[in-house]
């Protein structure tokens, strides 16, 4: 028997599956030199190219899910960002008018502290809970002041802080709808072995205290 090229000779380089590729050359090569009919021969290759196809659509399908959600994270962390960013100017404001209310104040500033410091979905959502329920202090107290409440610059600040947590809450959920989609192919069968080949992994829901869950349509009320 004269020496035969391998059936995989004339394939592109695939970097995903080098190992696989040489597996399933060495196979047929085997095949071929046992004598086994070549019906069987395209049987089983008819058998690989769709378990290849699988694969390809499968890991291409889990790259998509993951993208979007590092993109809605990414949108997350910016609205969080520009919310963290309106408070100095917002505590300062009020402080005009109710200097002695330093323990609300110190507690605003402390929960803005740990929500610029957290990292990862489950500690930024745990600061960030924090942080929602400081800033509703801090408003408590801008209530008994109604020439704060009139002050045009605490007004725009109001507004601001409204505009953003609309955008957080429509983040959020975008994001978790991400996650759910995404943790749902790894999970189950038989996309999950693609996953598991590929190193996949689950992600964290940003999830809501249960007050906050309860006023998911109704972000802060800042508005007097």
């Amino acid at each position: 028997m004269t020496k035969s090229r391998s059936f995989f000779f004339f394939l592109p380089h695939i970097k995903l599956f080098p190992k696989l590729f040489v597996i399933i050359d060495v196979y047929l090569l085997v095949i071929i030199k046992k004598g086994i009919c070549m019906t069987a021969v395209w049987i089983i290759l008819a058998i690989l190219v769709v378990a290849l196809l699988f694969i390809w659509a499968s890991f291409n399908g889990l790259v998509t899910l993951r993208t979007r959600v590092e993109e809605a994270w990414s949108d997350i962390t910016v609205q969080l960002k520009r919310r963290l960013d309106l408070i100095p100017t917002l505590v300062e404001t009020v402080k005009g008018y109710a200097k002695h209310e330093s323990g609300v104040f110190e507690a605003v500033t402390l929960a803005r502290n740990a929500a610029l410091n957290a990292k990862g979905v489950k500690e930024t959502a745990a600061a960030d809970n924090q942080f929602e329920g400081a800033l509703k202090s801090m408003f408590a107290v801008a209530e008994a002041y109604p020439d704060l409440k009139a002050n045009q610059n605490f007004i725009e600040l109001q507004q601001e802080l409204v505009d953003t947590e609309d955008k957080i809450q429509a983040s959020r959920r975008f994001y978790n709808g991400g996650v759910r989609d995404l943790n749902t192919k790894i999970s189950m069968f038989p996309s999950n072995l693609v996953a598991n080949l590929f190193g996949f992994k689950l992600r964290d829901f940003f999830e809501l205290s249960e007050t906050e869950q309860a006023q998911a349509e109704k972000p802060v009320d800042v508005k007097f």
